[in-house]
């Protein structure tokens, strides 16, 4: 079968510059590629045919000798005859053209567009990192406490001692990818070359896994690790405790422990960073005659003066009553809101008292609500 002409090949014409000629073998090249059409002979003959036809003109030389003679330039037969300056000289590998445009070492379309840094699958792997949550009441978060904690982790098999292999077992051939450690995946049409499931890329399988652990090495096992928790932390603190992870295959380290801490509301204090709030119901007769008070605290109770006339609102601020900082030696504040409480059950003699009291209070009692009042006559246009 005649050879095509290489610039039909690359759909140009004679005039074609360096760029389109490289611009049109890297269309191709990726259209007829054998890891995008697997089986397909006739892809794979035109893949060969692209390399060999960019070969020859991307090399000013060869493309010169080609205009002038054509495919005898590059014939075996045509040394006899004097023919061209190549004649008797052959193509390189078609997947070395293609490396040589697209860059990378390997001949699969997808290792050389993606980089795929394959690592050494019989090498020690670390083990995996595990999360734990773990719940705190506020005092624990702001004293510090120790705690264990429970939990289900990846151990060495205490049968094999983390091999994977029953003793006097031996290592065989992969038959699943026959020790190549790689297999081939239509994903479309692209054909991807993956990791082999069976081998995992070591290329060998043991002959007698270990049947407790299915030749892997590790089992499931109960675990208890002990947590150091420091003074302020607060929900959304991650706390990592190093090596306390699953255990790694093939002699490798230990993942790490992350545990992801959640403060639990409290029945009287709010939390704002490091500081706290909290509400303080007064009596009448203490926010109009003034009183010492006492008020919690996360340490004990702390007392405060209600100087007369306190209203609902008032706001107490305690210094260095709040939480502790976790970067510093410093601590928030505490902030006391008062209300104050209007009793709602009155006997008889207790409500005649309030009511000859209320007689006795003249405007200048209440001068807030005289100054209300007034406004809202105006508001009204009330004289």
């Amino acid at each position: 079968m005649a050879k095509r002409d290489y610039y039909d090949v690359l759909g140009l014409n004679k005039n074609a510059g360096e760029e389109e000629i490289k611009k049109a073998y890297r269309k191709l090249a990726i259209k007829y590629h054998p890891d995008k059409n697997p089986g397909d002979k006739s892809a794979e003959e035109k893949f060969k045919e692209l390399g060999e036809a960019y070969e020859v003109l991307n090399d000013s030389q060869k493309r010169a000798a080609y205009d002038r003679f054509g495919h005898a330039a590059f014939d075996p037969r045509a040394r006899a005859g004097g023919g061209g300056p190549w004649a008797g000289g052959g193509f390189h590998d078609p997947f070395e053209v293609f490396r040589e445009v697209f860059g990378g070492g390997g001949e699969s379309i997808f290792e050389t567009f993606f980089g795929i840094d394959r690592e050494d699958p019989t090498k020690p792997q670390r083990g995996e990192d595990l999360r734990y949550d773990l719940e705190l009441t506020l005092e624990e978060a702001a004293r510090g406490c120790d705690r264990e904690i429970s939990l289900s982790r990846l151990e060495h098999c205490e049968v094999c001692e983390g091999t994977g292999a029953e003793p006097g077992s031996q290592l065989k051939t992969c038959t699943t990818c026959g020790g190549h450690g790689q297999v081939i995946a239509a994903r479309g049409f692209i054909s991807i070359r993956q990791t082999c499931p069976r081998c995992e890329g070591a290329g060998r399988v043991i002959d007698k896994p270990c049947r407790p652990c299915q030749g892997t090495g590790l089992r499931e096992r109960p675990a208890k690790v002990k947590i150091r928790i420091p003074p302020g932390v607060d929900t959304g603190t991650r706390l990592r405790s190093t090596g306390n992870g699953e255990a790694g295959r093939r002699g490798g380290p230990r993942g790490d422990l992350y545990v992801f801490l959640h403060v639990k509301p409290h029945e009287i204090f709010q939390r704002e960073g490091e500081d706290l709030l909290c509400e303080v119901p007064v009596s009448f007769v203490q926010a109009t005659l003034g009183a010492d008070i006492d008020v919690p605290t996360l340490n004990g109770a702390a007392q405060i003066r209600l100087p007369p006339g306190t209203q609902t609102g008032t706001v107490f601020r305690l210094r260095g009553k709040g939480m502790p900082s976790l970067r510093s030696q410093t601590a928030g504040d505490l902030h006391v809101n008062v209300t104050i409480e209007v009793p709602t059950r009155l006997n008889a003699e207790q409500k005649a008292k309030l009511q000859e009291f209320a007689a006795l209070c003249g405007s200048d009692v209440n001068p807030l609500a005289r100054g209300f009042f007034e406004k809202a006559k105006k508001f009204f246009g009330v004289e």
